[in-house]
């Protein structure tokens, strides 16, 4: 029986080339949907057109019940999850002057408190079974900050917090937890950057001279979700052409 493998936010341009590189490993593959998402549907069928049997479930991963019921559906229906990619993440950028009480939560909520949510779903049925992935998608502004993103950032950065310190405690029970952290890659959401934006202020910080591929970090995904990985956890992967180094 093939393993699954559950991305949340897996609809998005990154999300999607994570799904078609683990279904091409042979995962069985499952993704969220934002209860308010109205293409899911046609995503599905997309895919299908593809080859790709995607299973898809609403799933508003800021909110713990939401999540808990998610999982328990998708264990139900599906199986247990043996790789989670918590991936699912939004912006809402402006200076920390404008910053309201509001916009602080909601990335908070969905970059953060979603890592919590989703992983204490399918972290004690790991450990029971002696196997598997926690990957945390983070960001390179994560690492080093970035103007107007006080909300973002430490919702990143606080995602490896967690990393490595959930490595810890499960390390000994063969459950591995990593994070990633892009940098600009080329997603729908950042080639909606205008492109003398990108030209003049983006490109030219990454040393690489261009865009990551989403099948870049897809790879890497792949990679600490093998059993090669076995030995790598609580670890920060950078992928971002240079752009910051530790």
């Amino acid at each position: 029986m093939s393993r699954i493998a559950l991305i949340t936010g897996g609809m998005g341009g990154l999300g999607e080339a994570i799904c078609i590189k683990m279904a091409a490993l042979g995962y069985q593959v499952v993704t969220t949907y934002s209860p308010g998402n109205k293409t899911w549907k046609e995503w599905l069928d997309s895919m299908k057109q593809q080859g790709h049997n995607f299973k898809a479930y609403p799933c508003d991963v800021a909110d713990f019940d939401s999540a808990k019921a998610c999982i328990e559906q998708v264990t139900k229906e599906v199986g247990p999850v043996d790789v989670l990619v918590n991936n699912a993440g939004i912006t809402r950028d402006m200076t920390f002057k404008k910053m309201d009480k509001v916009n602080w939560h909601a990335v908070m909520s969905t970059n953060l408190d979603s890592t919590f949510n989703m992983t204490k779903q399918v972290c004690d049925g790991m450990l029971d079974r002696g196997w598997g992935r926690i990957i945390n998608i983070s960001s390179v502004n994560g690492q080093k900050g970035a103007f107007g993103q006080t909300n973002y950032s430490a919702a990143k950065a606080g995602m490896h917090g967690f990393t490595k310190a959930l490595a810890l405690e499960v390390a000994r029970k063969g459950v591995t937890v990593n994070t990633i952290s892009p940098g600009y890659i080329g997603t729908k959401m950042v080639m909606a950057i205008p492109q003398d934006v990108l030209d003049s202020k983006i490109i030219p910080q990454i040393p690489m001279g261009r865009l990551g591929k989403p099948e870049e970090v897809a790879g890497l995904v792949a990679y600490l979700a093998s059993e090669e990985a076995a030995f790598l956890t609580g670890a920060n992967i950078a992928i971002n052409g240079g752009q910051h180094m530790q």
